[in-house]
């Protein structure tokens, strides 16, 4: 299965499933974090390593997809994308002007949404098939659609491009980057430890005096997103399918990125009061990993953030609670790619008691000497070119609610429903068996050795204070380690039994459609099982990628960051890196011709 959350930012990806990936943190050594929160709401965390020559420096709004609702859906990634386009000092050579033109933008917009509204009613009637077919657009729609064209060139003439990345990078900093999940959007780069004053405006600034200019066209790119993530892999729409059955009845049922419906029709009024709640001051903290004075950090961020005002509407709190889940359900597809399967059970979110044996059972099924590897895919008679397990991994729901996974997929000849029959016998094992105490603490060994690796710079320990932060609780990167080298046999044993049944469970099972060979990278099999489905998604949207001015921009970013990926990702890493610079080189050529 495809990993739903959104990968387009390839290095963005990488780096954070090293960090709430499905490996443990099991390191005796703990982070030294000051805390501290101003009289705005605003938290800082402090984690000062004066060794280090610069700062990673981030911040995290507590909003994701799941505080969206139906009709506003995909429009916390739309943010990610808006907090880029500069403020009213950095983005424009007129500010005075292009203020005038969104007002009109405005204006013309609210005249289009009431053409809108007539199409779709049309469209709900069968007069007409498509509202987004020229022919089938109103008059009155088609001249607004021309002055708003007009008002978009106009307001294209006054923009400085990119403004925000130049001011950044002409002063050493690197890794710009952001990434947008159900629970959180988190933003971060790393500056010299001598412009850490400049980071403090920077982010400061964006927060204070955001303009989100472009905010209708860039819906587009949000669009080309959606279709490179979803429409234009193999198995993006059956995952969409998947990902809603599974969740149903919470705010985990939509995707990420949103319905392109939604997306089409979210307001700049309903974006400026998305804004005014969740990125208020009290529902964001800012989090500094390096070479920096804490006094003078503290002082920086009195001055700069100390000044934006408080929410006046506190975020809402999420109350809807999943259901019980008393029913097996199968959903069963066809794509042009290798069969496949996945079978999932609803478990447990972020810091119940029983998250962590969880964790710990994913681990002892994943891996070279996990379980799945050993008795899936390495006998000759094996069923699996590659098996997989996680508990709440990498862009996976965990704050409200949490899920469990195991899968695989087939190798030539086998199908779909062979694999699910191994994995539940798989899982039937360590609901009969206890596993033994060797089996046990070698795995803790690995998780703990993974993690202490990933305490060793600042860039990891930074994404982990983000994401936890994000999901409720910063401590948990030193706390987590304690409960999870506390789990028992009889632990494992126990959430086996009570999360792992068949009532509790969905599969997704893939076939091949007839006709489509099966390929794959010779390279992937040097990747860890468990990144391997990231990895081929990330590579097919790069094999499919037309732009070759974006994929310069982002091959770019990932040579910045190349230096800060930790060792167990540098294969996985260095795979899409070569990829990239190869289909680039392509349409360069093509371009040229």
């Amino acid at each position: 299965m495809q990993n739903r959350r959104k990968p387009l930012l390839f290095t963005a990806g990488l780096a954070l499933a090293l960090t709430v990936g499905g490996a443990a943190r099991l390191s005796a050594q703990e982070v030294k974090v000051e805390e501290h929160v101003l009289p705005n709401g605003m938290k800082l965390l402090l984690v000062p390593r004066p060794d280090e020559p610069t700062v990673a420096a981030g911040w995290v709004a507590k909003v994701g997809s799941v505080n969206e609702r139906i009709g506003m859906t995909g429009i916390s990634h739309l943010f990610e994308h808006m907090m880029f386009k500069g403020t009213d000092s950095i983005g424009t050579k007129d500010f005075a002007k292009d203020k005038e033109i969104m007002a009109e933008q405005e204006k013309v917009r609210a005249e289009m949404r009431v053409e809108e509204s007539k199409m779709r009613a049309e469209l709900r009637r069968g007069t007409i098939d498509d509202i987004a077919k020229p022919e089938n657009k109103t008059a009155r729609y088609k001249e607004l659609e021309k002055k708003f064209d007009e008002l978009v060139k106009a307001q294209r003439d006054l923009l400085v491009k990119n403004e925000f990345d130049r001011i950044y990078t002409k002063n050493g900093a690197s890794g710009m980057n952001a990434f947008t999940m159900n629970d959180l959007t988190a933003y971060f780069i790393t500056v010299p430890k001598n412009k850490l004053e400049l980071w403090f405006w920077m982010e400061s600034d964006r927060l204070f005096h955001p303009v989100f200019r472009e905010f209708y066209s860039e819906r587009d790119v949000v669009y080309e997103e959606r279709r490179m993530r979803v429409e234009s892999t193999p198995t993006g729409r059956l995952d969409e399918a998947f990902e809603s059955i599974f969740w149903h009845s919470t705010p985990y049922t939509w995707p990420v990125i949103g319905y392109p419906s939604d997306v089409a029709n979210i307001t700049k009024e309903e974006a400026d009061d998305y804004f005014a709640t969740y990125y208020a001051p009290n529902n964001v903290t800012a989090v500094l990993v390096g070479a920096f004075d804490p006094k003078d950090a503290v002082r920086l961020a009195e001055e700069y953030f100390g000044r934006i005002p408080r929410g006046k509407t506190p975020p809402p709190e999420i109350i809807t609670l999943p259901p019980k889940w008393d029913y097996d359900v199968v959903l069963e597809g066809e794509a042009d790619t290798n069969p496949q399967c996945e079978v999932r059970w609803h478990t447990v979110p972020f810091q119940h008691k029983d998250s962590y044996p969880l964790q710990i059972l994913a681990e002892i099924l994943n891996g070279r000497t996990g379980r799945l590897f050993k008795s899936m895919v390495l006998p000759a008679d094996g069923v699996a070119t590659q098996a997989y397990a996680r508990s709440n991994g990498f862009g996976e729901p965990g704050k409200y609610a949490g899920s469990f996974a195991v899968g695989a997929e087939a190798k030539e000849g086998k199908t779909p429903q062979e694999l699910e029959q191994k994995i539940l016998s798989e899982v039937a094992k360590l609901q009969k068996e206890p596993v033994p105490a060797e089996e046990l603490q070698k795995v803790k060994n690995n998780v703990a050795a993974n993690s202490f690796r990933r305490l060793s710079s600042n860039f990891p320990i930074l994404l982990q204070l983000l994401v936890y932060e994000g999901y409720g609780d910063y401590k948990e990167l030193n706390e987590g380690p304690k409960k999870l080298a506390a789990v028992t046999a009889e632990d494992l044993q126990r959430v086996a039994k009570q999360y792992l049944v068949k009532t509790n469970q969905a599969a997704a099972l893939y076939t091949r459609k007839a006709g489509t060979a099966q390929a794959e990278d010779p390279a992937l099999a040097e990747v860890p099982e468990q990144m391997r489905p990231m990895i081929k998604g990330a590579l097919q949207r790069i094999s499919q990628e037309k732009d070759a001015a974006k994929l310069k921009e982002q091959v770019g970013k990932m040579e910045a960051q190349s230096a800060q990926v930790p060792p167990e990702m540098k294969k996985g890493f260095d795979l899409l890196l070569t990829k990239a610079r190869e289909r680039l080189t392509e349409l360069e050529k093509t371009e040229k011709k």
